[in-house]
């Protein structure tokens, strides 16, 4: 019998990853967490492979998990646009700016998917400085702009919390003093708050490695340099951490979406927001 992935299981998978939590994915879906759970054994099942690390400080992607996320995600946009957005054309323009974790991730495909079924729209997306976008924002060329809450260029019409996990370069030694750690450089916020847990659990520390890039943090993790704090989507399985109590749980990050007034109303725009929401 031929197997399936029902967008029911990939949503609460795609949900406990995104909360890095059994019980706020279940909140977040308005389940129990028995069920949620049960769900989750079932995906587990279909798939042959176990896909999420368990502690008590929450959940963590497998490596098989963290192999199944981007397609969870893809199918699950393609889901929501083909409902949504079958019969109805969009056209015009929509500048996204993007925090570059994010432009890593899902999103712009997601974005390009939602632009193949619109030919008569256009959709450029950015990775910009705070500075370079925030003009980019007030100068009309960006009309939504995703990123943390503190380095957003105007209010935010709404806001998430989504975990951070730990990638592991190879080799490393998780119990080293003091641990190495591989860190964005600049004004990061959690950049602070990575080494603020550290110190909190009273771990010794030292930079190993900076970046102002998201390239740079990955380059060096994969040369195994150190211990570096991710988004879920851009951890790579190889860096997955499998020991959950070796390292401090990281605390989560907020991100929150802002809008140019003069795009109110613009049915591409709106559309572009539903889904980035959904993607979030």
């Amino acid at each position: 019998m031929a197997r399936d992935l029902e967008t029911a299981l990939l949503r609460t998978f795609v949900t406990a990853v995104r909360a890095g939590s059994i019980s706020r994915a279940a909140t977040a879906l308005g389940q129990t967490q028995p069920a949620l759970s049960q769900q989750l054994r079932r995906l587990e099942s279909v798939v042959g492979r176990p896909l999420l690390h368990r502690s008590p400080s929450g959940v963590s992607p497998t490596r098989a998990g963290a192999e199944l996320l981007p397609y969870a995600e893809r199918i699950l946009s393609l889901s929501a646009q083909a409902l949504t957005e079958t019969g109805r054309a969009l056209t015009g323009r929509c500048g996204i700016g993007l925090l570059e974790d994010l432009a890593a991730s899902q999103l712009p495909q997601a974005l390009a998917d939602l632009a193949r079924l619109h030919p008569g729209a256009t959709l450029e997306v950015l990775s910009l400085s705070d500075t370079a976008l925030r003009e980019a924002y007030d100068g009309g060329r960006v009309q939504l702009v995703l990123d943390e809450v503190p380095h957003l260029p105007g209010p935010a019409r709404w806001t998430v919390r989504r975990p951070l996990v730990w990638a592991i370069g190879q080799g490393v030694d998780v119990a080293a003093d003091p641990l190495p750690v591989v860190l964005f450089s600049g004004t990061c916020s959690w950049r602070t708050s990575v080494l603020e847990t550290l110190e909190h659990a009273d771990r010794p520390w030292r930079v190993a490695f900076e970046s102002n890039s998201l390239v740079g943090v990955l380059a060096a993790v994969r040369a195994g340099l150190g211990v570096a704090a991710l988004m879920p989507a851009n951890l790579e399985p190889a860096m997955a951490c499998h020991d959950a109590e070796s390292l401090p749980t990281l605390p989560d990050v907020e991100l929150g979406l802002a809008r140019h007034p003069r795009s109110d109303g613009d049915p591409l725009i709106d559309a572009v927001e539903t889904a980035l929401r959904r993607m979030i």
